[in-house]
C-alpha cells in the first residue's frame, strides 16, 4: 500500500504557504532573522511545534509568518513547498497565502506579487509541479483587512490566482462579517474557499454557505452532527478539505478513533484530504492516504476515489483533469503513466 500510495498522482488542495515550510526551510529563515524570535536549532524547533490548542497554533503560526519579510523568502518557501509536493508526486496545488500580514511586515504590494509569480513560474520549471493560489482573509485582522485582502487580490492578480478564502481563528468570527470581501472576489471571478467548521459547529458551515456562497469547504469536519447539513453537502456536490492530522495535531479533533472522515465519505458528501500546514504537523501528503488506509481502513480503490474527487474538486483547466484522471486510472491498475516516469 505505501507503494501504491508514492505512485498515486494527486492534488493538494488545503495547503498553506507559512505552514508548509519544512524544518530546514523554517531555520533557514530564522537564522536568517534572528530577532523574529523563532527557534534557530532543530530539536527547539521541533518543540515549538508542540502545540496546546488551536490558539496556540495560531500563535506560533503568526511568528513564523513574520520570519517572511522580503519577497525572496517568499519565493524560497514556495519553491520549498513545490520541492515536498514533487516528492508525494502531486500534479498540481492551490496553495493559500494570506496577503494582508506578509504586506505588515514590510513587503511591498507589488514585490509579493511578483515573488509568487516568480516562485510559481520556477516550481514548474523545476519540480514539475502547477501552483494555484488562493488568498485568504485572517479572520482574526477583522472586517477591514478583508477588504484589503481582496483589493490586493483584485488589483495584482498574480499569476495562477484561482480562488478567495478565509482562515484563522472561527471562534468570534462570524462568517457572515464577511460578505463585502466575499461579494467582491465573486464578481471577480474568483472561486470562494472559506474555511468552517474546523473549530466550531455546523452553523459556521451554514454561514459560509449562505453568506459567502462557498464552493468548497475547508475543513468542515463538524458537519457531521447535523444530517441536514450532511445531505445539502453531498446533494449539491459541495467538497470539505479534510485535513486528519491538522485535526488532531490542533485538537479540533481529539483523536483518529473520533475523526468524522468516514462518517463524511459514509454520506457521500464529496471529501478531498489535504496537508493543511505540513511542516508544522510533521506530515506530507502521502502520510495522510497512509493514515487514512491505516486508521479507517480505505481501500487501493477508496484512495484512487479520494484523489479524483481532489481532481473534482480542482479549479484547474479540463485538459489538466483529464490527464489527471487517466494517470490515477493507470496508478490504479498498476500501469506507469509517461508524466510519472
Amino acid at each position: 500500500m505505501r507503494h501504491f500510495i508514492t505512485t498515486l498522482p494527486k492534488v493538494e488542495l488545503h495547503v498553506h504557504l507559512v505552514g508548509s515550510a519544512s524544518l530546514d526551510t523554517v531555520l533557514e529563515l530564522a537564522r536568517r532573522h534572528p530577532d523574529r524570535a523563532v527557534p534557530t536549532e532543530r530539536e527547539q524547533l521541533r518543540a515549538f511545534y508542540e502545540f496546546t490548542d488551536f490558539a496556540h497554533f495560531i500563535e506560533v503560526y503568526i511568528r513564523v509568518n513574520s520570519l517572511l519579510v522580503t519577497g525572496a523568502d517568499v519565493t524560497a518557501l514556495v519553491l520549498g513547498l513545490a520541492r515536498d509536493l514533487a516528492a508525494n508526486l502531486v500534479r498540481y496545488a492551490e496553495v493559500t497565502v494570506t496577503p494582508m500580514p506578509h504586506i505588515m511586515m514590510g513587503i511591498e504590494p507589488d514585490e509579493l506579487a511578483e515573488a509568487l509569480t516568480v516562485g510559481r513560474r520556477q516550481a514548474l520549471a523545476q519540480h514539475g509541479v502547477e501552483l494555484a493560489w488562493v488568498f485568504d482573509i485572517a479572520g482574526s485582522l477583522g472586517y477591514r483587512a478583508g477588504i484589503e485582502t481582496a483589493q490586493w487580490v483584485l488589483r495584482h492578480r498574480p499569476e495562477g490566482t484561482v480562488g478567495f478564502g478565509l482562515g484563522g481563528n472561527e471562534v468570534g468570527v462570524p462568517r457572515e462579517k464577511y460578505r463585502d470581501p466575499f461579494d467582491m472576489a465573486r464578481a471577480g471571478g474568483l472561486h470562494l474557499v472559506p474555511h468552517a467548521g474546523e473549530t466550531t459547529g455546523p452553523e459556521t458551515i451554514w454561514a459560509a454557505l449562505t453568506h459567502l456562497h462557498a464552493e468548497r469547504i475547508g475543513h468542515g469536519t463538524s458537519a457531521v452532527q447535523d444530517p441536514e447539513l450532511l445531505a445539502h453537502l453531498a446533494g449539491e456536490d459541495i467538497p470539505v478539505e479534510v485535513c486528519p492530522s491538522s485535526n488532531i495535531r490542533t485538537r479540533a479533533v481529539r483523536s483518529l478513533a473520533e475523526h468524522p472522515l468516514p462518517r463524511l465519505l459514509d454520506a457521500g458528501v464529496p471529501v478531498t484530504l489535504a496537508t493543511d500546514d505540513p511542516g508544522m504537523f510533521h506530515t506530507d501528503l502521502n502520510r495522510e492516504y497512509l493514515l487514512t488506509h491505516e486508521h479507517f481502513g480505505l481501500s487501493r480503490g477508496d484512495l484512487a476515489d479520494l484523489a479524483r474527487a481532489g481532481v473534482r474538486a480542482a479549479f484547474c483547466d479540463p485538459a489538466r483533469k483529464t490527464a489527471l484522471f487517466a494517470e490515477i486510472d493507470a496508478a490504479e491498475h498498476g500501469q506507469t503513466s509517461p508524466a510519472s516516469l
